[in-house]
């Protein structure tokens, strides 16, 4: 009271509301923690030379195989197995893919779609795979790790998604480049969705 003008710091205002959109619990595997922990990491990068190593997800290629209701990721050309929908850090929908002057969409692109534009992408954590790409720069292309087709790119200072969202930081993988895998709850056959 005898300060009228201060005022709680906004970052810590943020990390109160990540807190309580948790349930009031650390959930280190929350979407919206992972997404916090890369926004913090990439404030204070400016050269990513040694990245922690629970910034990573787990390589699916390197985990056994479960029966789970998890949707793998594979690339579309090789089949390599690349991501788990775990590592998806969902965006809200973008209001203006306009906004951003660069990737202005033209008018004749507007009538063919639908005039709502729908995420091309999926915007990813990085995984173990990635690791050797992200080390020493801040932009670049993501590779398949075993047949080295083009899958996305990665920027720590963001990327706009198709719908317009800007998302920082970003690695992309374009929805063309994968195949989702959906393991059958009875049995142990998969069955691809394209």
């Amino acid at each position: 009271s005898s300060r009228p003008h201060c005022r709680v710091n906004p970052g810590f205002q943020g990390q109160l509301r990540l807190y309580e959109a948790m349930g009031c619990s650390v959930d280190s595997s929350s979407v919206l923690y992972k997404r916090y922990r890369l926004e913090m990491l990439s404030e204070r990068l400016s050269e990513p030379q040694d990245l922690p190593r629970e910034v990573f997800a787990v390589d699916p290629t390197s985990i056994c195989q479960t029966a789970n209701t998890e949707v793998l990721y594979r690339c579309r050309k090789c089949r390599r197995a690349l991501f788990r929908s775990s590592s998806i850090l969902s965006h809200t929908e973008g209001s203006r893919p306009a906004a951003f002057a660069h990737k202005r969409i033209t008018d004749s692109a507007r009538l063919c779609g639908s005039g709502h534009e729908k995420c091309t992408s999926y915007f990813i954590e990085p995984v173990q795979w990635m690791e050797p790409a992200l080390l020493g720069v801040l932009e670049g292309q993501l590779l398949c790790p075993k047949c080295t087709s083009k899958l996305g790119s990665f920027s720590w200072r963001g990327e706009q998604c198709s719908c317009g969202r800007w998302v920082t930081p970003a690695f992309q993988i374009h929805k063309s480049r994968v195949d989702e895998v959906r393991t059958l709850p009875l049995g142990n056959s998969q069955t691809a969705k394209t």
